[in-house]
């Protein structure tokens, strides 16, 4: 089963004119969806900074000759990278497209020399969706402040082989158990010996898998540093900066509290998910994970092909009310999100902050539903329906 990624036309449009550069978590299929870029070209080159052949070939300047489109894999792992492709974006970015690809943030506006301003693209490339699954991703437009257009429906069989799966590649096209209790398996062993070893200097490895361990155990609730530290036995500034790296790496994301005047909201407090959904302990968290992870997806695939700034956050107040997600843009609330495995009775906090935040279009998803109604301005909705709907 072949399946079109999201982001292959506004990357290949993109290529015409400036440097791309494609980040994601470990297995999402970059180098898949590079590979499909590159069949369109007349001339291609593909070089991996893992081999050595390539290493050498790159440092020399071997380059096809004529007009050619260039996938860079790995690249970010050879230290002055953003300095060495900008040299060679000066030098042949006429006839040479560039496509860097990494498994980590590629942080390109850090320190003034080595900066690529004006010179790249960003975009961050996600687990599949069950539109991109349904064949509907990218086919309705978002506007921004609107209703989201929820015309299409993944069907029950795609929403319960990604909370069973995943949405990352390899898993989720197998549909077996046994292939993602082992791949899973393997991924997580790569992750800690090839990018956290390569990409980052941490001495205490074992604590940090003990980290990603409890994390599992505490997707879609507060993190707390404290409660982490006392746990693994080490100090908040440890905690932290391992977080950090999670993130870094594409392996978690945090999302932050909304803080608007008229509501007593937490100020500092984030809630934590994993770009591989399947890991999450709980059907509950699995569910609430899977839908984070589509949220953030349709809100990088705003920032990275149409510049919105759009954030994922959650909204809770200190007497506990809490709504699982609110997306904004440009810091303004577009809609929320309850996410509810089968309860259809509209949830008293979406209402709350409906009215005190002037919040125009509030959903509450459910997993088992199959009813679709609004009440009092909220729409209820099947998760087979919305999700189905986004990118």
């Amino acid at each position: 089963m072949e399946i079109g990624r999201y982001l292959e036309k506004p990357i290949w449009t993109d290529l015409s004119e400036r440097i791309v550069l494609l980040a994601g978590p470990r297995q999402v299929g970059k180098t898949t969806l590079a590979k499909r870029l590159l069949a369109r070209a007349d001339s291609a080159a593909y070089f991996n900074w893992d081999r050595a052949a390539d290493r050498r070939a790159l440092l020399k300047g071997e380059w096809p000759p004529g007009e050619a489109h260039i996938v860079l894999d790995e690249l970010h792992k050879y230290r002055p990278w953003k300095r060495w492709i900008k040299g060679e974006f000066d030098t042949h970015g006429r006839r040479l497209k560039f496509l860097v690809t990494g498994c980590a943030r590629l942080d390109v506006d850090r320190k003034g020399g080595d900066s690529l301003q004006g010179r790249y693209h960003h975009y961050r490339l996600h687990p599949l969706s069950c539109a991109e699954v349904e064949g509907s991703s990218g086919k309705y437009p978002f506007e921004i402040g609107e209703a989201l257009p929820l015309a299409s429906s993944a069907s029950a069989e795609t929403l319960a082989a990604f909370l069973r799966f995943g949405g990352l590649p390899e898993p989720f096209l197998a549909g077996s158990d046994r292939t993602h209790r082992r791949w899973r398996k393997e991924r997580l062993e790569r992750f800690f010996r090839e990018d956290v070893r390569d990409l980052e200097t941490i001495q205490d490895l074992s604590g940090m898998q003990l980290l990603a361990d409890l994390i599992e155990e505490r997707v879609a609730s507060l993190l707390s540093v404290n409660a982490l530290r006392e746990d693994l036995q080490v100090s908040h500034k440890t905690v932290t900066r391992w977080l950090e790296v999670f993130d870094r790496l594409y392996h978690a994301f945090r999302i932050r509290p909304y803080a608007a005047t008229g509501v007593r909201a937490l100020q500092k407090m984030t809630k934590i998910y994993l770009w591989d959904s399947s890991s999450a302990k709980g059907e509950g968290a699995r569910y609430e994970n899977l839908v984070a992870l589509h949220l953030l997806k349709l809100c990088h695939f705003l920032e990275d092909t149409e510049g919105h700034r759009a954030e994922l956050q959650y909204l809770r107040d200190k007497d506990g009310r809490e709504v699982d997600f609110l997306v904004t843009v440009d810091g303004r609330p577009w809609f929320a999100v309850e996410a509810k495995l089968n309860e259809t009775r509209i949830d008293r906090a979406l209402h709350y902050f409906r009215e005190r935040l002037n919040i125009r279009h509030c959903y509450q998803v459910v997993r088992d539903a199959k009813r679709d109604f609004e009440q009092n301005g909220i729409r209820c909705v099947p998760a087979t329906r919305f999700l189905g709907s986004l990118v």
